[in-house]
């Protein structure tokens, strides 16, 4: 059974946004649960008793850290964090980098995209799915700190299948935005053609 290992909290974007990270006993893998309330300017907590946003985000150094344009992974992060702190919600941050194969093996689906092939097929070249992400341990870790329901941030339609199909209740999907530039038109196209994603209103970057 799932429990938790700790809670600790961390302010983050610059000091300016008040956090909580979760941590977890009986976990297959470092997934971690990061609670961001609805806040006030001044970075204070607002108790909020609707129902959380859910932002179900794997970890992807390149976009999330260094700001790549490869990919949208960081804009969604920030665009994520900036409505949670609105309305109040929870970022399951999972360690699937490259959609689960590593980030070795990223990079090289990145050497294999650079000579025209897509995102998915590249990663299928290099012996992997397409997707070899699982997202059960989302449902145990809201479980476990006490959520039953969310309004679900995702333009993936296996995130929302795969919270539904383990006991969480999705009220409602809300689309992030198409966060789209120069280099990764190619990548956006292949997500919403081959994986059905549904993308929000677009953004240039």
């Amino acid at each position: 059974m799932m429990t938790i290992r700790n809670k600790i909290k961390i302010f983050i974007t610059d000091n300016k946004i008040t956090s909580w990270f979760y941590s977890f006993n009986n976990i297959d893998c470092e997934a971690l649960l990061i609670h961001i309330p609805k806040q006030n300017k001044g970075g204070g907590e607002i108790v909020s008793h609707g129902t959380p946003y859910l932002r179900i985000h794997s970890q992807c150094l390149t976009g999330d850290v260094f700001g790549s344009k490869r990919c949208e992974c960081g804009n969604q992060l920030h665009e994520s964090i900036k409505i949670m702190t609105e309305q109040g919600g929870y970022i399951a941050y999972l360690p699937q980098e490259g959609r689960g194969i590593g980030l070795y093996n990223k990079l090289d689906a990145y050497a294999l995209q650079d000579q025209g092939y897509d995102t998915f097929q590249a990663n299928t070249l290099l012996g992997f799915p397409e997707d070899a992400r699982e997202y059960h341990c989302v449902s145990e870790m809201l479980l476990t700190v006490g959520i039953e329901k969310v309004f679900l941030l995702t333009n993936n339609p296996d995130k929302h299948q795969a919270l539904t199909d383990t006991g969480i209740v999705v009220e409602k999907v809300v689309s992030t935005s198409c966060f789209m530039g120069r280099d990764n038109q190619k990548y956006i196209q292949a997500k919403a053609d081959i994986a059905k994603h549904a993308f929000g209103k677009v953004v240039s970057i």
